[in-house]
C-alpha cells in the first residue's frame, strides 16, 4: 500500500476559504444523509448554534453510546458540531478535545463555546479546541493511554499519512478504548492521476481508502479486528465528477475498532456466549455491537473471542454478560453473512465477517 501526498495548504484554502457553508460541497459524499440517529444526539443537535450547523461537513453519525463521564477526542473536528454534541452527551464530568488544522474552522468553533456551555447548562466548559495534524497528536499535549473514545467525521481520509493518524489515535486511547468514525471507503484503489486534485481531495474522494487496504494498515499496527456498524454506498450527485472518477464505487461506512491486543486475525471459537442486560441507554430491547451483531436483551448469544474480548474489556463491559474463557480452542468460528449489506458494497468487516 502506497502512501498518498497531498497538499496540505490547498486542503486548508478548500476547507477554510472555498467552502463557506455545506452547501458548496460539490458532491454527496460530506454529506450526513441516511444515518439514524439516537434520540440523544438529536436532542444534543437541537441544541447546537446555526452558525456551527452551516459550516458542518460530514458523511455519517460517529457518536457511540456511553459517552457520559468519558474523554473524548475528535478528529478534523471542523466547526465543532460532533465535538459539542460529544461534550453534552459526556456531561459536566466529560471533557472533549476537538482537533483541527484550518483557522476558519476553529474560529467559529472557539467563538461559539461560551454561548453552547450556557446552553447545556454547564458551569465550567468541558471541551477546548486544538489547532494542528492529526498525525502528530503528541504535539498537541495528548498523552498516551489518556483517552477513552476517539471520534472522527469524514476526516480521516483527507490524510497524507494515514498509518501516522491511526498510530497517533491507538497511542492516545487507554487500553479498552473505542475509535468510533465515519469515512469514506472504496471498492477498488484510486488511480494515482487523481491523488492530488484539490477538489477530488477535497470532497473527501481522492484520498478514501481501500477497504482491504484499511483491514492491512490496522493489521501493520497490531488491531486485528475491527467492525462496520453502518455501510452505505455513495451517489455522487454531479456528472462531472462522476464522469471523471465513476469508475470507483465509494462508501460512507461507519466503523469501531478497539484497543485491545488479544484480537485475532480471524475468527476463532472457544464456546463463549454473551447475554446482553438491555441497559444501554436508548437500547432496551437490543444492541447493535456492527451491522452482523445483533444482542437482543437476556438470549444467550455465541461469540467469538473476539466479540467477547470487544464486549468484556471496553465500557460496554458492565452491560453484558460474557460466559467462557479461551482455556479450550474449538477451531474458527463460523460466522454468519452480514445481516445487512448495502448496495452489494465489498465487505466492510473486519476479522468477524
Amino acid at each position: 500500500m502506497t502512501e498518498r501526498i497531498f497538499d496540505q495548504d490547498k486542503l486548508k484554502q478548500y476547507y477554510g476559504k472555498i467552502l463557506q457553508k455545506s452547501e458548496d460541497l460539490k458532491t454527496s459524499a460530506c454529506c450526513c444523509n441516511g444515518d439514524s440517529l439516537s434520540r440523544a444526539v438529536k436532542a444534543a443537535l437541537s441544541e447546537i448554534n446555526d452558525e456551527i450547523i452551516t459550516r458542518f461537513y460530514g458523511c455519517g453519525s460517529p457518536l457511540p453510546p456511553l459517552l457520559d463521564g468519558c474523554k473524548v477526542v475528535d478528529l478534523g473536528c471542523g466547526t465543532g458540531r460532533d465535538s459539542y454534541v460529544a461534550a453534552r452527551l459526556a456531561g459536566a464530568d466529560g471533557y472533549v478535545i476537538g482537533v483541527d488544522m484550518t483557522d476558519e474552522q476553529l474560529e467559529v468553533a472557539i467563538r461559539n463555546r461560551d454561548s453552547q456551555m450556557k446552553r447545556f447548562g454547564y458551569k465550567q466548559p468541558n471541551i477546548e479546541f486544538r489547532q494542528g495534524y492529526i498525525e502528530d497528536l503528541k504535539a498537541l499535549d495528548i498523552a498516551d493511554n489518556s483517552v477513552d473514545v476517539v471520534i472522527s467525521n469524514c476526516v480521516l481520509n483527507l490524510s497524507p499519512n494515514k498509518k501516522q493518524v491511526f498510530s497517533e489515535i491507538f497511542r492516545i486511547l487507554k487500553p479498552g478504548g473505542e475509535l468510533y468514525f465515519a469515512d469514506v471507503f472504496t471498492g477498488r484503489r484510486v488511480p494515482k492521476e487523481f491523488h492530488h486534485d484539490p477538489v477530488l481531495h477535497g470532497e473527501c474522494l481522492a484520498g478514501a481508502m481501500y477497504i482491504e487496504d484499511f483491514r492491512r494498515l490496522l493489521q501493520s499496527l497490531g488491531y486485528r479486528d475491527y467492525r462496520a456498524v453502518t455501510s452505505r454506498r455513495i451517489e455522487l450527485n454531479n456528472p462531472e465528477i462522476e464522469q471523471r472518477i465513476g469508475m470507483i464505487d465509494f462508501y460512507s461506512i461507519t466503523v469501531r475498532a478497539f484497543k485491545l491486543d488479544c484480537l485475532e486475525d480471524i475468527c476463532e471459537d472457544y464456546g463463549q456466549a454473551a447475554i446482553y442486560n438491555g441497559t444501554i441507554p436508548e437500547w432496551p430491547h437490543y444492541f447493535d455491537l456492527d451491522d452482523h451483531h445483533r444482542f437482543f436483551t437476556g438470549k444467550p448469544m455465541l461469540v467469538c473471542g473476539n466479540t467477547a474480548a470487544m464486549l468484556e474489556q471496553s465500557r460496554y463491559a458492565k452491560h453484558f454478560q460474557v460466559h467462557g474463557d479461551r482455556s479450550v480452542h474449538f477451531g474458527p468460528f463460523e460466522c454468519s453473512p452480514a445481516s445487512s449489506r448495502i448496495d452489494k458494497n465489498p465487505n466492510p468487516g473486519g476479522a468477524c465477517c
